[in-house]
């Protein structure tokens, strides 16, 4: 029952570069867990006419020992990892951050190097120069979560512990912040990490540790297209309105599936396209729906592959849909072939354009760090089954 339009902007470059003040060569001895993404609304920069440089007062920083904006970084942040915060943070940005504000991606890593846990925090300059930002305190550990054994933060470079500070990049690099921890021992295999919210990394859930060299993707083998039941088209668009409801498409006889979590998904991957199936439920014995047009998939390089289709719907228009108060029912989006080496994506449905129905919702939708394999996996859910009724 939605409708989207809108354009994101800051997108996570492909190449790491580390900091101006911190030159030398990082030797990634191991990797214990691969980079996770969170995204942060950003203010729009403001540039010193004197010096051209533009200036950005980070918005997302809290840490309880300080007196700050109450709630303002659960408030700012779009979209952090699945395993780490859940929904809280997404679910309460949407009241106060405009769609239109920029997204600023954080990356990070953990590695082993020199006999010392490294957590490596990568932003993307979203200008010259940031201020009021945090990175780590007295709060930062490691946690083992089958032990309970914490690890806690020594130093972090640049030097600015328990403080706030501001820094100095080239606009869309990448910077590197560096927190180090005492050494985890063999036997860890999943861990807690706390306090570094700009990170969205506080607790609440564990990471896996994957020990192993330097980390290289394997490409995956490909997909058969999916084939889903075909819909009867019952009445074309007629001279299409969005606030004429009259106006719209209407399906039937659609594809169904068994019951689902609202927005479950699955993924086909082919030479030529990658397929996304989304679970929608039916609350009505006829309902509209919307995806597209600029939905996309964002992997944790940055890289954006864009929405070409719906398969057998419109892409961008509401239409109808009749069928039985109870179905589920599944939409196949067909997406630009991902990179064989991408093993994470982020699923984004942008804030659409208000229009008027009942019960109307032009609400965006994130969901990220998805792991591709898992979705795959997820193919048998989406097979056809036949609606069974008993009177």
């Amino acid at each position: 029952m939605k409708h989207y339009k809108m354009i994101f902007t800051a997108l996570m470059a492909a190449t790491t570069v580390a900091m101006q003040a911190q030159t030398e060569k990082i030797t990634v001895l191991n990797m214990l867990n691969e980079g996770r993404i969170a995204w942060f609304a950003c203010e729009e920069p403001v540039t010193d006419t004197a010096t051209g440089l533009s200036t950005v007062k980070w918005q997302n920083t809290e840490n309880r020992h300080v007196k700050e904006r109450d709630g303002q970084w659960a408030k700012s942040v779009i979209m952090t990892s699945r395993t780490s915060t859940g929904n809280y943070e997404r679910d309460a940005a949407s009241p106060y951050v405009k769609a239109t504000s920029p997204l600023v991606p954080c990356g990070w890593e953990l590695t082993e190097e020199q006999g010392e846990t490294v957590l490596h925090c990568y932003l993307k300059m979203p200008a010259d120069v940031v201020t009021n930002f945090w990175l780590a305190s007295d709060e930062t550990a490691l946690v083992d979560s089958e032990t309970g054994v914490q690890y806690r933060a020594r130093r972090s470079e640049p030097d600015c512990w328990n403080q706030y500070f501001r820094f100095r990049a080239m606009k869309d690099s990448i910077v590197d912040f560096r927190i180090y921890f005492p050494p985890l021992p063999p036997e860890t295999e999943s861990i807690y990490i706390y306090g570094v919210p700009n990170w969205g990394l506080n607790g609440y859930s564990t990471f896996n540790i994957k020990r192993h060299g330097a980390y290289h993707a394997t490409m995956m083998p490909y997909d058969a297209p999916p084939q889903f039941h075909k819909p009867k088209l019952v009445r074309e668009a007629r001279n299409y309105n969005k606030n004429n409801s009259g106006s719209w498409a209407e399906y039937t006889d659609v594809h169904l599936i068994k019951p689902l979590k609202h927005n479950a998904m699955a993924l086909w991957r082919t030479p030529e396209a990658t397929y996304l199936a989304v679970a929608r439920e039916q609350n009505w014995t006829r309902e509209y729906f919307g995806e597209g047009p600029d939905d996309m998939l964002i992997d944790n390089n940055g890289r954006r592959y864009k929405l070409k289709e719906v398969q057998d719907y419109p892409n961008g228009n509401l239409f109808w849909v009749s069928g039985s108060t109870g179905d589920w029912i599944a939409f196949v989006k067909v997406y630009e072939p991902l990179d064989p080496n991408v093993r994470t994506i982020n699923y984004i449905v942008p804030e659409g354009e208000p229009f008027q129905a009942w019960g109307a919702n032009w609400s965006g939708t994130v969901e990220s760090n998805l792991d591709v394999g898992e979705l795959r996996k997820n193919q048998k859910l989406f097979e056809y089954h036949p609606r069974v009724v008993v009177e």
